[in-house]
């Protein structure tokens, strides 16, 4: 008994900092994200012509996402680790074909969708999985049941919800949703409201994620609202705490329609916008 007491001892001691090395590894790969966006993001918009000079530190924290063994991860920090994932492969898939100048009279010129297969074909080895964007959004994104993961990741597109210039950590990622969802009501591409036409008009993103927006908001929507559709009372849920108060009383007569804007998928890029 005494020796097996012993055996497990020195287990532990072994094991302890292996496990201390790997979540030390998994701290200085967000910090160097981290840096990396601070220096290449502002206000959502990338400089990717100065990214793509300086790729070195992108290519090596995308194959990093390959190590990590993300379901064994707290809950948090695999939400957190997904987040990431997600922006940093838009970034790379971007500067795998910068500059973009496509010819599909579908998108614009210039746009993300502009590269084949860029959301549904292109694989990528991240957290134990081969995935594809679509993939990581539509079944391990909302795997988390919390559609402010929308807003918060990055499509390298106008239209998507900001681009943060800081990495999503375990330890503030739900502020960060929470700072995403808020900033919603702040931006042109997800919410735009015409008071002396009584029209809202909201992100397609809405639409796209419908399901999922109306089981986390529908049934918080005031009484009121009880006779508009779920994905009406969703997005009135979702966006009514932060409305100006002159919007909050046009809300409050219920008599307004909703319109889904078409999503712009013009590319987020910075460069030569008096930029880089």
């Amino acid at each position: 008994m005494r020796s097996l007491i012993t055996i497990l001892a020195i287990c532990l001691v072994v094991s302890a900092p292996h496990a201390q090395d790997g979540a030390g590894e998994q701290s200085q790969r967000i910090k160097a994200f981290d840096t990396l966006l601070d220096l290449y993001v502002r206000g959502g918009d990338v400089y990717y012509r100065a990214l793509k000079s300086d790729r070195a530190k992108l290519d090596a924290y995308v194959a990093g996402l390959a190590t990590v063994q993300a379901d064994s991860l707290p809950r948090d920090e695999q939400l957190a680790f997904w987040l990431n994932a997600y922006d940093a492969l838009v970034l790379r898939t971007v500067v795998d074909h910068y500059p973009i100048a496509g010819k599909s009279s579908a998108y614009p010129s210039r746009s993300i969708r502009q590269i084949p297969g860029a959301f549904e074909k292109l694989q990528y080895k991240a957290g134990g999985k081969t995935v594809t964007l679509d993939q990581i959004e539509q079944s391990v994104l909302s795997s988390y049941h919390d559609p402010r993961v929308y807003f918060a990741i990055g499509r390298g597109a106008i239209g998507s919800g900001r681009l943060r210039s800081e990495a999503f950590t375990g330890a503030r990622v739900q502020q960060q949703l929470a700072d995403a969802a808020a900033e919603c009501d702040e931006r042109a591409q997800c919410l735009r409201i015409d008071r002396e036409a009584g029209k809202m008009f909201v992100s397609s993103i809405f639409s796209w994620r419908q399901q999922e927006f109306v089981a986390a908001y529908a049934d918080k929507a005031p009484a009121v609202f009880a006779q508009r559709s779920p994905i009406e009372r969703a997005v009135i849920a979702f966006v009514e705490p932060k409305l100006l108060t002159i919007e909050k009383d046009m809300v409050s007569k219920n008599a307004f329609s909703i319109g889904f804007e078409p999503f712009d998928w013009t590319l987020n890029d910075l460069t030569g916008r008096g930029g880089r």
